[in-house]
């Protein structure tokens, strides 16, 4: 039997976690069953709750607040909800609310107030700062590595974190971007980070609300096949706003159009061509949202065992460094 040590950071003291692992809170794909079992192998779950779709976050909410037995969290895409979609999840009690991806200051007052606490992710220095004054309790430094949606010109997590880790203390830093095992997660705390946030692996896992060809892609993936655009946002009609890309696998529209964005945008019948490729089946209806470190994702374990596999990882990773 594997016996996993506890790696004690800021992060893992502060929400009284056994493992600095969190679940990166991905739109859709992280759903209640997927958060709760990240928790319950003693990680941080956090549920994906995206642009704050009521009726999904009706469903999955009680499955995690039920489910998890531990701390759990939810996250937010700040450009893309309202102050009642915070307080439809604060009514759940969630140790975290996490926001991402524009101006956290509408809800940081009313997050704090509720006595949770305040994750702000960030994928520049100017929105450090601003996390700072909001009163961020845990930062995320984004590097652009990672899978899904990021700054159009986002930093790589190497350089990236250790920056954010000096501009913002004493308040804890977690590292995303790149980070699917055990040895991401001790690199990123030598470079000075409490823990760290990983997606891509976790949607390769039992509990993940992915499409078994979503799974199989991204076990089968590399990262060199993966690129950030916005090509595949503006040819399903997303709202994401365009400073922001999305690293994502391989796609057949995206070959298509690769550095004709604008032509796309302007160009309704495209548009219409891709709907109805998904209506036949000849186009996925999702993008494979995926980040560089996808080649060490090769299997399908359930995500509890997950976290305690990669904490086992960070350990020997980081009692090997201290060998050498």
């Amino acid at each position: 039997m594997m016996v996993v040590m506890a790696l004690s950071t800021a992060f893992t003291k502060y929400f009284g976690v056994r493992h600095p692992i969190v679940l990166a809170p991905m739109g859709g794909s992280a759903g209640g069953a997927l958060a709760a079992a990240v928790s319950r192998g003693g990680g941080l779950g956090m549920l994906g709750g995206g642009t704050g779709d009521r009726e999904w976050l009706a469903r999955e909410l009680p499955i995690v607040a039920e489910g998890a037995g531990k701390a759990w969290g939810i996250g937010f895409q700040s450009w893309a909800i309202d102050v009642e979609t915070v307080e439809l999840a604060l009514e759940h009690s969630p140790r975290a609310v996490m926001l991402s991806f524009g101006d956290p200051g509408p809800f940081a007052e009313r997050v704090r107030r509720a006595g949770t606490a305040l994750i702000i992710q960030v994928t520049d220095l100017e929105e450090a700062r601003r996390a700072v004054d909001v009163g961020a309790d845990v930062i995320v430094a984004q590097g652009a590595e990672s899978g899904g949606h990021g700054a159009r010109r986002g930093r790589s997590t190497l350089p990236f974190v250790p920056v954010v880790v000096d501009l913002v203390a004493p308040v804890p830093v977690l590292a995303a971007g790149g980070i699917a095992d055990g040895r991401g997660v001790a690199a990123v705390l030598a470079l000075g980070a409490a823990g760290a946030l990983l997606g891509t692996r976790f949607q390769a896992t039992t509990e993940a609300l992915v499409a078994p060809s979503v799974a199989e892609a991204i076990i089968e993936g590399r990262g060199e096949d993966t690129e950030r655009s916005r090509v595949l946002d503006i040819a399903r009609g997303s709202r994401w706003p365009a400073q922001y890309t999305a690293r994502t696998l391989g796609h057949p529209f995206l070959d298509r159009w690769r550095g004709r964005e604008a032509e796309l945008a302007a160009d309704p019948r495209a548009k219409q061509d891709y709907q109805e490729g998904v209506a036949r089946g000849e186009i996925p209806a999702l993008p494979v949202w995926a980040g560089e470190a996808v080649d060490l994702i090769n299997d399908l374990p359930s995500a509890a065992d997950l976290v305690g596999t990669i904490a086992a990882q960070a350990e020997e990773a980081l009692a090997r460094a201290g060998r050498h």
